[in-house]
């Protein structure tokens, strides 16, 4: 939205205003659909985030920008502040990043995902050049080294096995002991806390889990 906006401030900037009208309309439905099925808790804090985001900041840059800058000045600071946005957006892969590097595993970065990221920032930063406008030409110089790292990262890291960070324990239910008399129908069963049913039943899974592997064993023997 920043982008369309800066766009309109602009001459002959056709394409950053189709282009990114388009990218609104898909992020529009990428969030309805997440609000479709996200959990109660998760679909309100989205809606507080999206109208502290998109109305009261997008509103007030745009509130500001029209009543107290004018003409070349005005469109100098929206394209600062698009420049700023940017090279968050192109920052942020960093924390996927850091986890292939430390899990080597590149489940979570898809190979042409990075590469498409990498041809757009190539795109954009010659589309910037031949506009002469910086703002635009600038945060595209970082994607493409961004989008150059995560592809190394991913030849590197492509064939090796996913390295296991935490170790899995069996769940220990801490001085706990439950004592229930069948024969006194008005003794009633002790409330577990959501923490203490969770474990009791990995610890079920588990049990049951060397009980067949006991059972398949036996059966080679035989």
């Amino acid at each position: 939205m920043l982008w369309i906006y800066y766009a309109f401030l602009k001459t002959n900037t056709t394409l950053l205003i189709t282009i990114n009208s388009f990218g609104c309309f898909i992020e529009t439905l990428y969030v309805g659909f997440y609000l479709f099925y996200a959990p109660k808790k998760a679909r309100v804090q989205t809606v507080k985030l999206l109208l502290l985001l998109v109305v009261g900041g997008f509103g007030a840059i745009v509130l500001v920008t029209q009543f107290l800058f004018k003409g070349v000045v005005r469109a100098q600071i929206v394209g600062w502040i698009c420049l700023v946005f940017s090279l968050c957006v192109f920052v942020a892969p960093l924390c996927m990043v850091r986890q292939v590097i430390k899990t080597k595993s590149v489940e979570y970065m898809p190979f042409l995902l990075s590469v498409f990221l990498t041809l757009s920032a190539v795109m954009w930063f010659f589309y910037g050049l031949l506009l002469k406008d910086f703002n635009i030409a600038i945060p595209n110089v970082l994607g493409f080294v961004f989008g150059i790292l995560q592809m190394i990262l991913y030849v590197m890291y492509n064939n090796k096995e996913k390295v296991v960070t935490k170790k899995q324990n069996l769940p220990e239910l801490k001085n706990h002991v439950i004592i229930i008399d069948v024969d006194d129908d008005k003794k009633k069963v002790p409330e577990l806390s959501e923490e203490q049913i969770i474990n009791i039943m990995k610890l079920g899974e588990l049990v049951y889990s060397e009980k067949n592997d006991g059972n398949l064993t036996e059966a080679a023997k035989i």
